[in-house]
């Protein structure tokens, strides 16, 4: 979900509430957990770690397009144009992950062609409502490839939780092959927020045809704010009550029918 111009903001998926993993090393094909304190900075490699690139993201998607929208509409400037020139933020943002990675994903280019596509159409028809009511489209998009994700091998939320914790991988996997209660948790997260994008997705063009332009901007960053918080605290109570995080941080797996836990063994220690 977004600002004023960018679709690229959706609700970040479900995500552990804990450092980011590091590398695999001694203590097994797994690796250790980050607890040097270093979550949120640049990684060795030179990539950025989840937390901190969420609050580039954010800044960059959300914040500085707000912003830039009503310095320009208090310069002069009128809706459409202050609409279209504050997207440039955003896609600026993507332009410079690709380059600094040197590589445009399927992401960052459908980013870049629906904010091309978009500006076109609002152009030509000269609605700054349109450029307004792409931010629900993108969303809903967004929500409709969750679900259909449901039907597939891997739901989205697993499969993000996967990339953002490659050294626990064989773990997770493992339990998954498993555990159908931790499949459940997994298939349950990707419909809530397939679901919960789509109802964000209807209340962002409702937004954009019914409210007055100039309230649109700011209303829709509250919204992204609100549904991701919304999402988040869900997912989190939904993982801690269901024993999936202890799952995640391999301290434990949960027998769902018995209510009994065991410990699960770590792949680098003996025994």
């Amino acid at each position: 979900m977004s600002s004023p111009s960018s679709p690229r903001e959706v609700p970040d998926p479900p995500a552990p509430d804990h450092p980011a993993d590091g590398p695999d090393g001694p203590d097994g094909p797994d690796g250790p957990t980050d607890t040097t304190g270093t979550a949120g900075h640049d990684r060795a490699d030179g990539s950025r770690s989840p937390r901190w690139g969420f609050a580039l993201t954010v800044l960059c998607d959300v914040a500085l397009p707000v912003a830039l929208y009503y310095l320009l509409r208090g310069a002069g400037l009128g809706e459409l144009s202050a609409l279209l020139i504050s997207g440039s933020a955003p896609a600026a943002h993507t332009v410079y992950s690709a380059v600094r990675h040197r590589r445009l994903d399927a992401v960052g280019a459908f980013t870049l062609t629906v904010l091309a596509v978009s500006a076109v159409g609002s152009l030509l028809a000269d609605s700054p409502r349109l450029a307004l009511a792409r931010n629900g489209v993108f969303t809903g998009l967004a929500g409709v490839w969750f679900l259909i994700t449901l039907v597939t091998s891997r739901p989205f939320t697993y499969q993000a939780v996967l990339s953002l914790l490659p050294g626990r991988t064989a773990r997770l996997e493992r339990v998954w092959q498993a555990d159908a209660g931790f499949r459940r948790v997994w298939r349950g997260l990707t419909l809530l927020w397939g679901v919960g994008m789509l109802l964000d997705a209807v209340l962002r063009v409702v937004m954009a045809y019914s409210l007055p332009v100039d309230s649109v901007p700011a209303l829709d960053g509250a919204l992204y704010a609100v549904t991701w918080i919304a999402l988040q605290i869900v997912t989190q109570i939904t993982l801690y009550r269901t024993g999936t995080m202890a799952q995640i941080l391999g301290r434990r797996t949960g027998d769902r029918t018995s209510g009994t836990t065991a410990a699960e063994p770590d792949p680098g220690q003996g025994g």
